[in-house]
């Protein structure tokens, strides 16, 4: 493949072509055969597609390259890319940002040493005393972010519980869904018993997991997460 002899709209056809495979492990393949540099504007553009599950897709593929970028020697190129995303949730970027959060998590799950850099900003935006987001839409993002990384590397971020549980309480069942799924990984006792109301919650709400888009409860989810042994603590 000589993605150079590609122009940018060519080139964002064909990534939305991959992403929308039946076989996203062969799309993700496929992706992963470009340059770096050329994939990542696609990618981003990608984030703002009609289809939710190519956004997802757009949001994984992100985290898998970002992070192959550090780990074969571009780390400052990696870096460039996190600080995008950092951008595009700054107010002064004149966008909303829909998909960096998202996509910091899946960076930082995948990659240690963007994970050691990171998530002290990727939480901040969940602590009122930090970058907040005020955006209601966001946060959901955020909270799916948060706990992908959470999943991943529960001690690095377990110090953000208290971050987490105001939107345990929110309106909105999708913010309640996607932080009791961030707690569990993360949660103590204490933690624990104030999720546990959580499990007569029967909102129902969709979550990519696993690759996958997936309809749980918000009850589910909470049971899940008191299920959850911390290899921590255990």
């Amino acid at each position: 493949m000589n993605e150079n002899k590609l122009s940018n709209r060519a080139l964002k056809k064909k990534v939305l072509g991959f992403l929308s495979m039946d076989d996203p492990a062969r799309g993700l393949e496929e992706i992963r055969r470009f340059q770096p540099r050329r994939i990542i504007g696609p990618l981003f553009s990608h984030f703002y597609h009609k289809e939710e599950l190519v956004r997802w897709r757009a949001v994984t593929a992100m985290g898998a390259v970002v992070s192959e970028m550090a780990e074969t020697g571009n780390m400052e190129a990696a870096r460039v890319v996190m600080r995008r995303f950092m951008w595009n949730l700054n107010d002064e970027s004149g966008g909303i940002g829909w998909g960096s959060p998202e996509a910091m998590g899946e960076v930082t799950a995948r990659n240690e040493r963007l994970a050691d850099e990171y998530h002290c900003i990727l939480t901040s935006y969940a602590w009122e005393a930090g970058n907040y987001l005020e955006h209601e839409v966001l946060q959901r993002g955020l909270l799916w972010g948060i706990g992908r990384l959470a999943h991943a590397r529960p001690g690095l971020i377990r110090y953000a519980i208290p971050y987490l549980l105001p939107f345990i309480n929110s309106h909105d069942p999708i913010h309640r869904g996607l932080a009791v799924h961030a707690l569990g990984p993360l949660a103590d006792a204490p933690t624990k018993a104030l999720i546990k109301p959580l499990t007569d919650d029967n909102a129902e709400i969709r979550i990519f997991l696993d690759g996958r888009m997936a309809e749980r409860t918000v009850a589910a989810l909470a049971e899940a997460a008191l299920r959850y042994i911390n290899p921590a603590r255990s």
